[in-house]
């Protein structure tokens, strides 16, 4: 139990906290005019203008939830429970509802300590109010269950967001791990050409030191393709995993996406342009994208008839292009699936971009640009 309320005592901050918004200042003017109305249109309150005042007052809190919530959180209920000690009336604007919005964010976005120490002002606040007599024990208990509610809501909505960072986080490191295979497979080729080169220059230099000198210009070659190739490795994680002992496909094997035998719509591929001399990288990626590309439609294109792949080489970069005519509303959102997001983290890795998107009317469409190098920075 020590353990468990040490942990939520030292629970950081969620990173990057939504930064203040237009919608905020629409949200406090609209809130302040309503509050204004709300005083002058009740014939119920006690001393209206103090509630007024005190309900405008706190709408500046509503900015600094989200980057300050336990600073807002002490200044809005601080004044409530203030306030009755020197007017010994009760802020009682229904309008003033919107103060559930500060422990909603401090549980959202506050630290574990800021957490507990916000709980303890509005706990505060309502045994206050409640020594004072100016709300009765019902309503107090009424206002402790409503403001936990709020507090839960903010820390179910901070859990879930961190579980889905770490589902895409996973979607994206599984992307990683399969590119460095596939790097690792096109640098074991380069490094063992170099070997060979050079066993047969030493194996010719004292007979023929031109054939020495032609070596020596190959493994260079080599070593300078195996340097860019290596460039494309970096922040590419990779752990042990059982090792995929079959060929790594390149562009031209796109073909056997077209050939696998399935009941559903028909593939057809076409590439336009020269992509035999493509670096390895990209040819695989290339491959890579089509083949999850046409997974997706093959899973997820309802009544589908046909799946187009087609890929256009020029001389900066390569274009891919999947599209299928099924029905769109059977689709998941863009963005949302994990491989979508792999796909996305393959292209970026390579310096290109990759998106997908529905179609007018019908239809799903992924698209890809890579630069021909294959560079990344």
């Amino acid at each position: 139990m020590h353990d468990l309320l040490r942990s939520l005592w030292d629970e950081p901050r969620p990173p990057h906290p939504t930064p203040r918004a237009r919608w905020d200042l629409v949200l406090v003017g609209a809130l302040a005019v309503a509050a204004v109305l709300e005083g002058a249109l009740r014939a119920d309150l006690a001393f209206p203008v103090v509630s007024v005042v005190v309900a405008v007052g706190l709408l500046p809190t509503l900015p600094l939830r989200r980057t300050r919530p336990l600073r807002a959180v002490v200044i809005a209920f601080g004044v409530c429970a203030v306030t009755p000690l020197a007017t010994g009336v009760e802020p009682e604007l229904n309008t003033m509802v919107y103060l559930l919005l500060l422990p909603f964010a401090l549980y959202r976005w506050g630290s574990g300590r800021e957490a507990a120490l916000g709980s303890l002002v509005v706990l505060a606040k309502l045994g206050s109010s409640l020594a004072l007599g100016t709300v009765g024990l019902g309503d107090t208990l009424g206002g402790a269950v409503v403001v936990c509610t709020a507090c839960a809501l903010g820390a179910a909505l901070r859990y879930r967001v961190r579980a889905r960072t770490r589902e895409l986080d996973q979607a994206k490191l599984l992307e990683r791990e399969r590119l460095a295979r596939d790097l690792h497979d096109t640098v074991a080729h380069h490094v063992s050409a170099m070997a060979i080169r050079a066993q047969a220059g030493l194996a010719t230099a004292a007979a023929n030191p031109a054939a020495a000198v032609d070596a020596l210009r190959v493994i260079e070659s080599e070593a300078s393709r195996a340097l860019a190739e290596m460039r494309a490795m970096v922040r590419v994680l990779r752990q042990d995993e059982r090792v995929d002992l079959a060929p790594t496909p390149r562009v031209a094997d796109l073909g056997q996406l077209a050939a696998r035998p399935h009941l559903g719509p028909e593939v057809d591929v076409e590439v336009v342009g020269d992509v035999d001399d493509l670096p390895p990288s990209v040819g695989t990626a290339v491959y890579r994208l089509a083949q999850e590309s046409v997974t997706n439609a093959l899973r997820h294109a309802r009544h589908a008839t046909r799946i187009a792949v087609r890929v256009v080489a020029d001389d900066r970069s390569v274009h891919l292009r999947v599209s299928d005519d099924g029905e769109t509303p059977a689709r998941p959102a863009a963005g949302r699936g994990h491989g979508l997001i792999g796909m996305a983290e393959r292209a970026g890795l390579l310096g290109g971009t990759c998106e997908a998107g529905p179609d007018p009317g019908r239809g799903w469409t992924v698209t890809a640009v890579l630069p021909r190098t294959g560079a990344t920075a």
